[in-house]
């Protein structure tokens, strides 16, 4: 039976108290918020770290919503922020990604979108390419050209104005062309 409150409703519930509120909020967004702190880390084990840290603060700080905006845009800032701050903190001990297991991919929440090798290629050389780019333009591209937010949404989940995001995607995207150039070349659909 699926609980009928709204996101705001539960968070209220949460707030005064309601101990099985905040995970039906987790449960309904779970797959989202994954995928965002998934792309934002390039690293499952840190992605789940950072995730872990996001959960714990927005539990804590539930009261602290003012009810601006959606609940899923306040829980995404959350989210994108505390994948920021892993980066920050790591960037003084950077280690290279282990590979995806395909073996482990249903375990992680990660999905196998097809075995072929044209398209693990492919996600690799993106993935390579945004591994390159600064972790704040990183975080706006990842929110705008991959989970498919407005512009005017990426900048309320990332706490900073438009024109910061159109800039830091721009700039992002200038920085990814010639990177991923080959991919363009070698497909007439090209690739985002």
């Amino acid at each position: 039976m699926t609980d009928e409150r709204t996101d705001h409703e539960l968070l209220r519930a949460h707030v005064d108290g309601d101990e099985g509120a905040f995970a039906i909020i987790v449960t309904r967004h779970k797959d989202r918020l994954w995928a965002v702190a998934l792309r934002t880390m390039r690293n499952p084990e840190e992605a789940a770290d950072a995730l872990q840290d996001a959960y714990i603060s927005a539990f804590r700080r539930a009261h602290t919503f003012r009810g601006d905006a959606q609940v899923t845009t306040w829980l995404h800032r959350v989210v994108v922020n505390a994948c920021l701050d892993r980066i920050r903190r790591n960037k003084v001990r950077r280690a290279e990604p282990l590979p995806e297991d395909p073996d482990r991919a249903a375990e992680l929440g990660v999905a196998d979108e097809s075995d072929q090798l044209e398209v693990k290629e492919r996600r690799a050389d993106v993935t390579a390419a945004l591994a390159q780019i600064n972790a704040d333009q990183r975080a706006a591209l990842v929110l705008v050209d991959m989970e498919g937010y407005s512009v005017e949404e990426a900048a309320q989940i990332l706490g900073c104005a438009v024109g910061t995001i159109k800039s830091r995607c721009s700039r992002g995207r200038a920085k990814l062309v010639p990177m991923l150039a080959h991919l363009r070349e070698g497909s007439d659909s090209g690739a985002r």
